[in-house]
Parts: C-alpha cells; structure tokens; sequence
C-alpha cells in the first residue's frame, strides 16, 4: 500500500516514531510503537471485513499507524496524545498526494484519531473501529506487568475476545 509507506516514511512520522521509541526505552507497560499499530490495524481491518463496514484498507491502516503518533509529546510536554496525534496526522497526511486519500477521507482519519480514547455517542465508523480495535490489541490477560498497571478493570482487556 503505497498510502501507508509513505506515511511511514515521511520525515515528521520517522522523527515522532524515533522520539516515541526513546520515551518508551524500558516501559514494562503497553508501548506504541510499529506492532501495536499493525495489530489495531489487522483487528480493524477484520472486524470491518466481518461487518461488511466498507471501510477502504488504506484509511483503517492510515488511521492505524497514526493514532498514537503524539504519544511523545504526552510524555514530553503532557498534551493528550489524542490531540497531539491528530496535529501531527493533519501535517503528514496534507502532504501526501492528493490522490491517496479524499478529503473526506484525510477529516475522518483525523477524527478518528482525536476520538479514539473514549467511546461515547456519535462516533463514526472509523472512529469505533480505531476505539475498539485499541482496546482488543491490548493483551492484558498476558501481561505480567498487569497487576500495577493503573488501567482500572474494566478499561484492562483481560480475556481474548473473537
């Protein structure tokens, strides 16, 4: 997908990426680097092939890769990283070619980023796919660091669901 390597490769996404991989140098809890993003992305693209949602493969990959882009500045500067990677989406997406993505589909990106941490009425398609499938990528029940993680229980996904 040439949409999604160039979103990789663009140079304010390497620059992010290389500065989130530093902050999380040694977590032991979730981190969000490339395999988490692959995962929300391939769950993502399952549930939307499930339920026949019609999503194109390129925007849930898209939305995938740059939902947690931000998270850096969380660590750095305390902003939500919702907001922050949604800032540095808009960016990188308005530089890529016009033909990769509409502009429909560059607003629901974004808004799918910004509303990926809560789930709350309204939300589009895109934006519950993003929500839901963050949360399933998020193997708790496997995570020996589960007990001091300050996720309370029903946030925590402590069983595999299918």
């Amino acid at each position: 997908m040439k949409e999604i390597e160039a979103i990789r490769k663009h140079p304010l996404y390497m620059e992010y990426d290389e500065r989130l991989r530093d902050a999380e140098k040694g977590r032991k809890f979730c981190c969000h680097q490339m395999d988490h993003l692959l995962d929300v992305a391939r769950i993502a693209y399952i549930i939307d092939l499930e339920h026949d949602l019609g999503i194109r493969k390129e925007v849930i990959y898209g939305a995938a890769l740059l939902h947690d882009i931000g998270k850096a500045r969380q660590y750095q500067e305390g902003i939500p990283h919702e907001q922050a990677s949604a800032e540095i989406a808009g960016t990188i997406l308005d530089d890529l070619p016009e033909d990769y993505y509409s502009r429909e589909e560059r607003q629901e990106i974004l808004r799918a980023i910004f509303g990926h941490r809560r789930e709350r009425d309204g939300m589009s398609r895109l934006e519950r796919l993003l929500y839901v499938s963050d949360k399933r990528s998020r193997m708790c029940f496997a995570c020996d660091s589960e007990p001091e993680c300050d996720w309370s229980r029903e946030k925590k996904n402590l069983e595999i669901e299918i």
